[in-house]
């Protein structure tokens, strides 16, 4: 192949980026030199000063070097969300370790995998989630212990080199077992120097923090801002999964830059933002984004992609608003330092404007899987078109085609592989899963759109016979095993799998979920009240169930955001009140949203007469209850 046909099909940024900058503990410890007094972290009413961040990282480095953590050494981090999660995190990166990040809210036994595949000798953690673990293997370490405080607070003279590991981050993989993508700091200080630069990153910046620990853009919410001396705020549970209360959020809290995952972005874009907002960038990834922002939005929206296995960001691109081309929106251009293949199966160039599959080289390219020698070497591939030693080529298993104006669309996976909010999820884990409960003899598992355009994971079940489970039974055994956001959101069981004229499993032919063909929960007691009458009334309908008991939950049996408000409509026309959103959030159940809406009623009757409002109370008790007055 000619050096010219090949060079003419590499879409790579013209603008390279400085290698040689000092690596994160370095930038972040000049930060609070700088100013020590700043904010660094906030969660909720905790705040977190550089100088106080960068002392307590410093203590934890020098406790965890005792413990023979150094270059190349992999630290458990299992804490939530939080201000400790941060000081654990940079002071592993002191120590010179990388740092292993997991959610305490996984099964204990995934979390013991991950551990043990690490060869992780020391687990940042608290003490309750050690006696859950039950495992000696690692060293537990809380950031409260007393050996800590004792430490120094100047920073180990350690040098950190740029092919060193710095994070460790497990994704879902195909054999039914996460595995380990190994980052180094070299990849981190680009994917931070280009971001610093890019959007223009300054100490006044405020950002926001709400990726959930598995997914690699919770990395990169951190480090570019700490090594800049901006501000960087963690959203709490309730919010960060909430459109409606996001975005109340990011205007309280005045923040300037956010990531947020593209189902959730999307929603976004779809509210009305005051024109004053302090929000000048939306960042989003993680899954394809299906819709351009109208004109009036106050900021940008930036499309990014990239594998983990490219340190978070291979291509971002500003999203113009109201394209009616009827094409989606693209996932921009090479980041600088990184180049962008689009080849066919033998690994030739495709032309522009066809599809080929996206390889990826350049400076962020992960060192490779955790002691998966085969897996490495079948997707980091030897560079065909390059002359430097040991060059390689990330696979990514993505097509993709070279749009007219330069920038890449992204059109889908190779595949099967899914991507459900941001997780990469590989099907064969879940199934994995599945066919270990003894009622199931083969099962399948696939991402499938609702109406509102969500994705969700669908598991297709062939049973035993004689089986009478339940889609509440099987959720509750799969969360022994699998992480919430890998759950099924319903179960179809049929008879027999459809079949290609080839004898394979024909995936298009598989059904939508429907009450006649999905598990359904189990059935708690009956309603008492008229009101759990009703509101059983309204929640199989909206959600295609047949039966459902006062303990089952919205959330659970499929219900989302959209959804949401067309359960707080349905209940504000059968009731007169008003549930809000947070209000479902805290009362999910039929039980409690019952609850909550006679506790409305309750407080209307007072503006009744003395006949409206004795009916209204008989309403919502069926023994007795008096005839309905609409």
């Amino acid at each position: 192949m000619s050096k010219s046909l090949w060079k003419s099909n590499i879409y790579t940024s013209t603008r390279l980026l400085d290698l040689q900058s000092a690596c994160i503990p370095e930038l972040v410890g000049r930060r609070a030199a700088e100013t020590p007094d700043a904010v660094a972290v906030t969660a909720g009413t905790q705040v977190l000063a550089y100088g106080e961040l960068d002392c307590r990282a410093n203590r934890l480095a020098r406790y965890l070097c005792s413990f023979g953590v150094g270059a190349d050494v992999a630290v458990g981090l299992c804490l939530p969300r939080s201000l400790d999660m941060v000081v654990g995190a940079l002071g592993t990166l002191k120590a010179g370790g990388a740092y292993v990040p997991m959610d305490p809210a996984w099964p204990a036994d995934r979390i013991a995998f991950m551990l043990d595949d690490a060869q992780a000798p020391v687990l940042i953690s608290s003490s309750s989630l050690a006696q859950r673990l039950n495992s000696g293997r690692q060293k537990i370490v809380s950031l409260d212990a007393p050996q800590i405080t004792w430490q120094s607070v100047d920073p180990l003279p350690t040098k950190i080199r740029r092919d060193e590991l710095a994070y460790v981050i497990y994704t879902s993989g195909s054999t039914g077992k996460p595995k380990g993508v190994e980052i180094t700091h070299g990849g981190l200080a680009n994917l931070v120097s280009w971001h610093q630069q890019e959007f223009s990153v300054s100490f006044a910046d405020r950002t926001s923090h709400l990726a959930g620990l598995g997914f690699d853009a919770a990395i990169w919410e951190l480090w570019p801002y700490l090594a800049t001396g901006a501000s960087v705020h963690l959203v709490d549970e309730i919010t960060r999964n909430s459109a409606e209360l996001l975005q109340e959020w990011l205007v309280a809290h005045g923040i300037t830059i956010s990531f947020v995952p593209t189902p959730l972005a999307e929603r976004l874009l779809t509210r009305e933002w005051p024109r004053d907002t302090a929000l000048r960038i939306l960042l989003t990834g993680g899954d394809t984004l299906h819709h351009y922002p109208p004109a009036s939005l106050p900021f940008v929206l930036v499309n990014n992609y990239g594998p983990t296995e490219c340190t978070v960001v291979a291509t971002s691109g500003r999203i113009p608003p109201d394209r009616r081309d009827g094409m989606l929106p693209p996932i921009g251009r090479a980041i600088p330092n990184t180049r962008i293949y689009l080849l066919d199966e033998q690994l030739r160039p495709v032309p522009a404007g066809i599809a080929g599959e996206m390889y990826i080289a350049g400076a962020g390219l992960a060192r490779g899987y955790r002691n998966r020698p085969d897996l490495t070497a079948e997707k980091f591939i030897p560079h065909p078109f390059s002359g430097e030693p040991g060059g390689r080529l990330y696979r990514t298993g993505d097509l993709a085609r070279l749009l007219p104006d330069g920038q890449i669309a992204f059109l889908g996976r190779v595949d099967d592989q899914m991507k459900i909010r941001g997780f990469r999820i590989e099907p064969n884990e879940i199934v994995c899963a599945l066919d270990q409960h003894p009622d199931v003899r083969e099962s399948l598992v696939l991402a499938r759109e609702d109406a509102s355009g969500e994705k969700h994971v669908v598991a297709y079940l062939m049973l035993k016979p004689e089986s009478d489970l339940t889609h509440t039974v099987l959720r509750d055994y799969l969360r022994a095993y699998l992480p919430e956001y890998m759950l099924p959101a319903a179960f179809v069981r049929l008879d027999a799998f459809p079949l290609t004229p080839h004898g394979k499993i024909d995936r298009a032919a598989l059904p939508a979920p429907n009450p006649g063909n999905t598990l359904q929960g189990e059935i708690s007691a009956g309603p008492r009240t008229r009101t759990q009458q009703r509101v059983i009334a309204i929640l199989t309908q909206l959600l295609g169930l047949e039966k459902i008991g006062l303990k089952d939950n919205f959330f659970l049996l499929g219900g989302h955001s959209l959804l949401a408000a067309q359960l707080i409509a349905r209940l504000r026309e059968a009731f007169g009140v008003e549930l809000t959103l947070r209000s479902l959030f805290d009362h999910p159940t039929v039980e409690s949203i019952s609850a909550e809406t006679e506790r409305l009623i309750l407080a209307k009757i007072e503006a009744m007469s003395e006949h409206e409002a004795q009916c209204a109370l008989s309403n919502t008790a069926l023994p007795g209850a008096c005839e309905d007055h609409e």
